[in-house]
């Protein structure tokens, strides 16, 4: 792999990001707390069964996994980042919230993790990361294989269908204070031909007037609602839904998908 293609690798790009993912968020606690009780209310609204088992397949460090044991699931939760692991780990057992966690690719639920679930847990925009449909249908296919007969599929990605009609350059800035250090995270788009984009993420740390700058770069798709929709039909699911941020409460689209 060359030092250009290297440097959009998704496992790099969250490695180095693990020690200041929380910054993303105003108040990452407040967040995890908020993003759990409306998954929770999602997946009761929408399980045919009791629902008490979750595999979380792109946990990051941990916000929705360590949110959802602490209202009683049983979770499992995996990332192909190592250092997320290793920091949603750290939170977890500070918190003294049990949740299992494991280094995984997507690619790879079938092949390396262990029986089924209730609920497969995808949020935070991570399928965009897959760029290719063939790919997609890859990991459609590995987490269906993780669920149990009556399970359900829980995603959530940006609002490509609004966001590919102009485009956007960058999002808004995120402040927050953590030991009198103020922090600020943004981004900034540079869009291909193909919807395809690169994301310049800036982590801008202010004390005492001296400002420090971290700038990483990832890669991701811009997937319609319709394009994730037929790869996870191909993928061997019966039935897709959508459900927008003023339906379900939650910040993003959700997918729902069914055997």
């Amino acid at each position: 792999m060359s030092n250009k293609e290297s440097s959009f690798s998704v496992e790099h790009f969250y490695d180095s990001l693990s020690s200041e993912y929380h910054f993303v968020y105003a108040d990452w606690y407040e967040s995890m707390e908020i993003q759990s009780k409306k998954l929770d209310r999602l997946i009761k609204e929408n399980s045919i069964q009791s629902s008490k088992t979750i595999l979380d397949c792109s946990c990051g460090i941990g916000t929705q996994a360590i949110g959802l044991a602490k209202l009683g699931y049983k979770v499992f939760a995996t990332d192909l980042s190592s250092k997320s692991i290793e920091r949603a780990t750290f939170e977890s057992e500070k918190m003294n919230v049990p949740v299992s966690f494991d280094v995984v690719d997507m690619k790879e639920l079938e092949q390396k993790v262990a029986g089924r679930f209730d609920v497969v847990l995808s949020c935070d925009n991570s399928l965009p990361h897959i760029l290719e449909d063939d790919d997609l249908v890859l990991v459609g296919k590995n987490i269906l294989s993780k669920l149990n007969s009556a399970g359900i599929f829980i995603g959530s990605i940006r609002d490509y269908d609004r966001l590919l009609q102009r485009k956007q350059r960058s999002t808004n800035p995120v402040v927050s204070v953590v030991e009198n250090k103020k922090t600020i995270t943004f981004q900034l788009w540079n869009w291909k031909e193909d919807n395809t984009y690169i994301v310049n993420h800036y982590t801008v740390k202010e004390q005492n007037g001296v400002c420090e700058t971290t700038l990483r770069k990832t890669k991701y798709r811009a997937y319609t609602r319709k394009e994730i929709t037929n790869c996870f039909l191909k993928a061997g699911f019966g039935k897709v839904d959508w459900l927008m941020p003023d339906e379900s409460g939650f910040y993003q689209p959700i997918i729902l998908a069914r055997k």
